[in-house]
């Protein structure tokens, strides 16, 4: 799709240009039968378990929040300590309509408790090592590290993989896809419906299991 969307940029240049005889043909997108590279609910809680144990608080939080809230990386370096205290965020998209990031309940009790000891009760909730708000490459770099020191493939652990197990459990618990897009921040119906997808992991487990014959 991103292609896709660079090729009309060029085309409409190329009209531009009165030379619509160079314009590129689009790319078919092929639509996958199965969701690719997605974080493991046991991945998931041996990581922030393991996190947790460390009392590497910080990260355990950040793991606890893109998986708790699916928030998009670009979203949870903008949350704040007061929006903890206020239990959602609100984000403004590009067509000035207002999408509701909500944190969970028991997740504000945690995060106010260790807010608490740090003795932060403003500014961005996430900051790197010289107190200034977390970078999106410095937190995918970070995961990355966690996930080569614990023996987790690296493959599934990145920020965006935290967002797609917050929208397969909650499917898994309530199974509402209008409400999940609306959660998302998803457009359309048509891209939520992914996630009713199982996992190429999880396909392949399901087949081992069945097939028999």
């Amino acid at each position: 799709k991103t292609v896709n969307l660079r090729i009309q940029a060029m085309n409409k240049y190329l009209d531009c240009m009165g030379k619509s005889r160079l314009r590129l043909k689009s790319v078919k997108v092929q639509q996958r039968s199965y969701l690719e590279n997605v974080i493991s609910n046991a991945d998931y809680v041996f990581l922030k378990n393991k996190l947790k144990k460390e009392e590497n608080q910080e990260w355990y939080f950040v793991v606890r929040f893109l998986a708790a809230t699916g928030a998009r990386v670009s979203e949870l370096i903008q949350m704040k300590v007061e929006h903890v205290q206020m239990g959602y965020f609100d984000i403004y998209t590009k067509g000035g309509k207002i999408r509701r990031i909500y944190i969970p309940k028991a997740l504000r009790k945690e995060a106010t408790e260790w807010l608490g000891k740090v003795n932060r009760t403003t500014g961005y909730l996430f900051l790197n090592r010289f107190g200034e708000r977390i970078t999106t490459r410095g937190i995918a770099q970070q995961l990355k590290n966690y996930a080569l020191k614990y023996g987790l493939n690296e493959k599934v652990v990145y920020p965006h993989s935290f967002r797609h197990r917050f929208a397969k459990n909650f499917l898994e618990k309530f199974n509402d896809i209008s409400l999940l897009a609306d959660l998302m921040g998803h457009e359309s119906i048509e891209t939520t419906r992914i996630y009713l997808r199982r996992s190429s992991a999880e396909q392949q487990e399901i087949v081992d299991k069945v097939i028999t014959w």
